[in-house]
C-alpha cells in the first residue's frame, strides 16, 4: 500500500507545480494597478486557488485514488508474479546444474556397461567361431575319412581288375593248346580221386 500513496503523492506535486506554473503568467502582468492587485483581489485569487486546488485535489483522491491503488495493486500482482517466476527459473536452474552434474558419472557408467556388452560379444562370437571350426574340422575329418575308404575301395578295385587282366594276358601268352591238354587231364584225374 505505501507504494500507491508515494505515487499519488508524487502525482499530487506535479499536479500543484503545473497549476502554480501556470498561474505565473497572471501573478507577473507588469502594469497598471487593477482592482485585482488590491489585497482584496489578492485574497480572491487565493481563494480562486485554493478552490480549484481543492476541487483538483477531490478528484485526485476520490476519483483517482481507487484508479491509483487498483494500478498499485496490479504492480504489485505483477511483482509478485515475476518473483514466483524467478523463484522457479531459479529452481529450474539448481535441478538442470544437479543433472549436469551427475552427466560425467552416467557418460561413465554407461562406458563402462557398454565395454563389458562389447567384451561380452566379443566373448560369444569367439566362442561360437570356435563351436563352428569345431564343427567344419569333425566334418571335414569324416568327409577325408569317407574319402579315404573310397580310395582304398576304388583301389583294391583297380588293382583286381589289374591282376585280372594280367592274368588273363598271362594265361593267354602261357596257355598253349598242350598245356591245356595237360591242365584238363590234370583236374579230371583230380576229380577222379575224390570221393565225390
Amino acid at each position: 500500500m505505501k507504494p500507491a500513496v508515494s505515487l499519488f503523492a508524487c502525482r499530487a506535486g506535479w499536479l500543484i507545480g503545473l497549476v502554480v506554473f501556470a498561474a505565473l503568467p497572471v501573478l507577473a502582468q507588469e502594469g497598471e494597478s487593477s482592482p485585482a492587485d488590491s489585497p482584496t483581489g489578492w485574497l480572491f485569487r487565493w481563494l480562486n486557488f485554493a478552490i480549484v486546488f481543492g476541487a483538483i485535489a477531490y478528484f485526485a483522491v476520490k476519483k483517482g485514488g481507487p484508479y491509483f491503488r487498483a494500478h498499485a495493486d496490479e504492480i504489485s500482482r505483477r511483482i509478485a508474479e515475476g518473483a514466483r517466476a524467478r523463484e522457479a527459473a531459479e529452481q529450474q536452474r539448481k535441478e538442470i546444474q544437479a543433472k549436469l552434474a551427475g552427466i560425467d558419472q552416467e557418460v561413465a557408467a554407461m562406458r563402462a556397461e557398454a565395454k563389458r556388452d562389447a567384451e561380452a560379444e566379443a566373448q560369444r562370437l569367439r566362442a561360437l567361431a570356435r563351436e563352428e571350426a569345431q564343427k567344419i574340422e569333425t566334418a571335414a575329418q569324416a568327409e577325408i575319412a569317407a574319402a579315404e575308404r573310397a580310395a582304398r575301395l576304388e583301389l583294391k578295385s583297380l588293382g583286381a581288375r589289374l591282376a585280372i587282366e594280367r592274368a588273363e594276358a598271362l594265361l593267354r601268352t602261357e596257355l598253349t593248346p598242350k598245356a591245356e591238354t595237360a591242365l584238363f587231364e590234370s583236374f579230371v584225374r583230380d576229380l577222379e580221386r575224390s570221393p565225390n
